[in-house]
């Protein structure tokens, strides 16, 4: 198995955290990275994104068939050429320079990732709809976010959203000490697996733009949120959805609302308080 430090000196790169940099180098907790993965995954495809150096990719060589690294710094897209030429010569690993929000994803079967924070929420959101397992890191505070539960004071938009399309759950802590440079916060590993939600939704999109605009007044009862938050949801008519919801409800908080609630609420607020003339 590589050593991580080794592969930074070969390298000849050091982190920087002005470009979101931070190199996992504790061999223990890259060894368990893709232990996390339920038993029953397939793993013959693993993706990675943000592949670095290439200690994680080294990991996953060797727990799957096939392993593709996507990395978007040049050098170190060349570095991970160089360093795994035998694997990628003998059609085990594929390496793609870029962006991993604009490349064209590989038919992967599941996704073992230390994801470069500033970019969490968005390449989360580019997986997760993709209906795969993945173990990815995150900042420790997004992490518990994406797997809180409804009442909780982490619950909100991200908890929502992350689990309209799959349990999450946050299986493992890492500290700043894991990484080189160390971050100046925790770590988390999360796994998700997916699964279709117990509710439907007419419009995923409208759904999901819909929680994301009361959750901007999550403080505020969601007769007020649905009221103040027209500009953001799309809705042309909030008077005419706040008719068609019980008033209990409407005394409520989202907060304190499960993703089903959310669900119910999107299909009214469509189907009463979005004029189908606008395109909407």
């Amino acid at each position: 198995m590589r050593d991580p430090d080794g592969l930074l000196a070969r390298a000849g790169v050091r982190g920087n955290p002005d470009r979101d940099q931070h190199f996992l180098i504790d061999d223990r907790v890259l060894d368990r990275l893709p232990e996390h993965l339920a038993a029953e995954t397939d793993r013959s495809h693993l993706l990675e994104i943000g592949a670095g150096t290439g200690a994680l990719t080294d990991r996953l060589l060797e727990a799957s068939d096939h392993v593709t690294a996507i990395e978007r710094d040049r050098n170190l897209a060349d570095f991970l050429r160089r360093e795994f030429a035998q694997e990628i010569g003998a059609g085990r690993l594929t390496v793609i320079e870029g962006d991993a929000l604009e490349v064209d994803l590989p038919e992967y079967t599941a996704s073992v990732s230390n994801l470069p924070y500033g970019a969490s929420s968005e390449l989360a959101f580019r997986l997760l709809p993709e209906g795969k397992p993945t173990v990815l890191m995150f900042q420790k505070e997004f992490a518990e976010r994406m797997a809180a539960a409804a009442g909780t004071d982490e619950y909100g938009r991200l908890s929502v959203s992350a689990q309209h399309y799959a349990d999450v759950e946050v299986v493992e802590t890492v500290p700043s000490q894991a990484f080189s440079p160390p971050p100046d916060v925790q770590s988390a590993i999360v796994r998700t697996t997916p699964r279709a939600p117990d509710y439907e939704v007419e419009d995923e999109d409208f759904f999901l733009g819909f929680v994301k605009a009361v959750f901007t007044q999550r403080r505020k009862t969601l007769r007020n949120a649905i009221r103040n938050t027209v500009h953001i949801s799309g809705i042309d008519d909030a008077a005419a959805v706040i008719d068609r919801l019980d008033d209990d409800l409407l005394r409520r908080r989202p907060g304190k609302l499960p993703p089903s609630t959310f669900a119910e609420l999107a299909t009214v607020a469509l189907d009463h308080g979005v004029d189908a003339s606008t395109g909407e």
